[in-house]
């Protein structure tokens, strides 16, 4: 039998060793920070610290290839590091593998020349410079980039760009951008039509409006104003029209990796359930022994079992070279979807204490409910996921290939 849901040894012994690091290390100095009241903690040196911990495990960039300084795990074994790393607030980040510079990582690794890989893609790697991805506008339809407004000319060998970009998560404080503009007017089709640049930032006409405060509070998700920015050619990131090409090549794993770092939230919120159903006594019985308390902690084990399969699936297909991004789609709906129905419950069951913010699920509620549009709407893939389920009764008379293309 080909099919085998055990790691190598040594995927295993990375799982194991990024588990022992956030339990040990991680979220004790997340608490130790978190709980000073009296706003004297250095954070930046703590955070220093556990990014040179991470360096010494060889847990330093999971994503990346060793040539680059990373640990060179395929999409299967990353889901496993990452889901580990993501059960704490900044584990992610301490490894160096956090949106949107995993996504940017990716994206400079396959399409930057070699210039532009050593003056970008390497100080990510080293962990001394951060990017930001432009490409929502907030004049169209984030979900259609064929609207795209934001428009780069040529002039002599440069680019000058003027346009309106929002919810540009990572800006401030970011390097560089990689920032998708139009620049043909009349193309064979219209995902044609756009090019990407990498943009230095700051640069003349890069305005930073504001941090656009969302439902659960300032996250670094900006408005920019593009106003005669000049960007020269060298700075031209792949070919001219192939920008909506590369936003979704970078797009198509970077949700399988969202996908994978929630999974290790949903596991998080699981686990303070059930320690809160054992523990709450309450009407003659503790909560874990009340049916209704009991569905509630089976449904979600139930669709965190079928997270879990899914990204496995579709991080095989991606590392095997098949087609994946249907699989892709049902992994982001149903795992986004998980994270906000399991998040939750675990509210429900903490009642007024999971409301709180003595308890961590009221943040992860908040944080919870943008994983349902952001990298595409429920809606968008819903949609595309029918397309190819149509599609393939059509051409087969069968829907079998549309739902997995499993052996069975």
């Amino acid at each position: 039998m080909a099919i085998d849901f055990t790691f190598s040894p040594d995927v295993e012994e990375a799982r194991q060793r990024m588990r022992a690091f956030v339990d040990e290390d991680v979220r004790p100095t997340e608490e130790r920070l978190l709980a000073d009241a009296s706003g004297r903690a250095d954070w930046r040196a703590e955070l220093d610290r556990l990014r040179s911990r991470a360096r010494e495990l060889d847990l330093w960039m999971p994503h990346m290839p060793k040539e680059w300084g990373g640990v060179g795990l395929g999409p299967t074994a990353l889901a496993a590091v990452s889901a580990e790393a993501a059960r704490a607030r900044f584990g992610s980040y301490v490894v160096n593998c956090y949106a949107p510079d995993e996504g940017n990582m990716h994206t400079l690794l396959h399409w930057a020349t070699d210039d532009q890989k050593q003056r970008y893609l390497k100080p990510m790697c080293d962990g001394s410079m951060r990017s930001c991805f432009a490409m929502t506008e907030p004049e169209v339809a984030g979900s259609d980039p064929t609207l795209m407004r934001t428009r780069a000319v040529p002039d002599g060998d440069a680019w000058v760009i003027n346009g309106h970009k929002w919810f540009i998560s990572g800006a401030r404080g970011a390097a560089f951008a990689i920032l998708l503009a139009r620049t043909e007017d009349d193309p064979e089709v219209p995902q044609a039509a756009t090019t990407a640049f990498i943009v230095d930032v700051p640069s003349p006409g890069w305005e930073i409006v504001r941090d656009v405060e969302t439902m659960s509070g300032s996250h670094n998700h900006c408005e920019i104003r593009i106003s005669d920015l000049r960007v020269p050619d060298a700075n031209r990131l792949g070919e001219r029209g192939q920008g909506h090409r590369l936003g979704q090549y970078r797009l198509g794993p970077a949700r399988l990796a969202h996908c994978m770092r929630w999974l290790g939230q949903i596991e998080t919120a699981l686990d303070l359930m059930v320690g809160r159903a054992i523990e709450r006594f309450s009407h003659g019985s503790y909560l874990a022994d009340k049916q209704g308390i009991q569905w509630l902690v089976s449904e979600s084990a139930i669709e965190l079992y079928q997270a879990k399969l899914m990204v496995l699936h579709a991080a095989y297909r991606i590392e095997n070279g098949l087609p994946f991004v249907t699989e892709v789609s049902m992994a982001k709906h149903h795992v986004a979807n998980t994270l906000w129905q399991v998040v939750d419950r675990a509210v429900q069951v903490h009642g007024a204490l999971g409301y709180s913010k003595d308890s961590p699920l009221a943040d992860m509620l908040l944080q919870a409910r943008w994983s349902r549009f952001a990298d595409g709407a429920d809606e968008i893939h819903k949609w595309r996921v029918a397309e190819t389920v149509i599609d393939a009764y059509r051409q087969h008379g069968s829907t079998r290939s549309a739902t997995g293309d499993l052996p069975l």
